[in-house]
């Protein structure tokens, strides 16, 4: 397994839906929701097991239990069937399902090479932005374009300002972009770090780049009971601590923050309802 697959299925393993137990011994039930997540629930599993254990041990839940999925669609079902209770999800997955299911944010998160944290439009032969706007984009971004045009774009362009080229992978991305058969692609940070890595992409620059994002968003559903909400949100900033460091690190966790409604205020602006 490769560093990148292996990273993303860490990550993938970070990005969690809590249920709520139905009983005081009952286990809370994780549903992990990494959206263009790399590797199988099997590879992802040990991991995603490791650090429910420590949000368990520190929240004092009984026992907690994960499932992986990596799409809306999937994520929507467990939604329905487990009616989860909390949610640590990536920004545009809980931006999209934040108004349906009434999610409140409790915190965000910095993690490793997670993808998504800043965005760029890099390119060989354009400038800047304005040398990118009409020509070939190619992006494995794009599937939501609200989320594009609205928060990765910060109002500096949209979808259809460029002839969009849709790619489904990371590398296919980079690799059109190196090769010249697009003019500019739209990718995540870490796609820009493994620039370096493709021989063929030398002169491949960012031209524009996003603000700074945060790669997954810690929220509570309207089922999860005050006390513990409260309490999960003040046990955030402590997760990747002492003895969690090493679980956080496994799932490519730098840090957990508290944060409230009027914090993100911007983002949920700007995504809109």
């Amino acid at each position: 397994m490769n560093e990148r697959a292996l990273l993303g299925g860490l990550l993938a393993a970070a990005t969690v839906l809590a249920a709520g137990p139905a009983r005081a011994d009952a286990p809370v039930q994780l549903l992990v929701l990494r959206e263009r997540g790399v590797g199988s629930a099997a590879q992802a599993q040990p991991y995603v097991d490791r650090f429910v254990a420590l949000a368990a041990k520190k929240n004092g839940w009984p026992s907690a239990k994960g499932t992986y999925v990596t799409t809306r669609e999937a994520a929507e079902g467990l939604i329905a069937k487990d009616k989860p209770a909390y949610g640590i999800a990536t920004l545009a997955a809980f931006l999209a399902l934040r108004t349906k299911h009434s999610l409140e944010p409790l915190g965000r998160i910095a993690a490793t090479r997670a993808g998504g944290t800043r965005y760029h439009l890099v390119s060989r032969s354009a400038a800047d932005l304005a040398g990118c706007k009409g020509k070939k984009v190619a992006s494995d971004h794009a599937e939501d374009v609200r989320f594009v045009d609205r928060v990765i774009s910060g109002g500096a362009f949209k979808v259809a300002d460029f002839t969009l080229v849709p790619t489904k992978r990371p590398v296919q991305t980079i690799r059109k972009v190196a090769l010249g058969e697009v003019d500019c692609a739209l990718i995540d940070d870490a796609q820009l770090a493994d620039l370096a890595g493709v021989e063929e992409a030398k002169g491949v620059r960012s031209v524009w780049a996003s603000a700074e994002l945060p790669a997954m968003v810690v929220a509570a559903f309207p089922s999860s009971p005050a006390p513990q909400r409260q309490q999960f949100r003040a046990s955030l900033g402590k997760l990747c601590e002492g003895e969690g460091k090493a679980a956080c690190d496994e799932v490519g966790i730098q840090a957990m923050t508290a944060v409230t409604a009027a914090e993100l205020a911007p983002l949920l602006k700007a995504y809109g309802d």
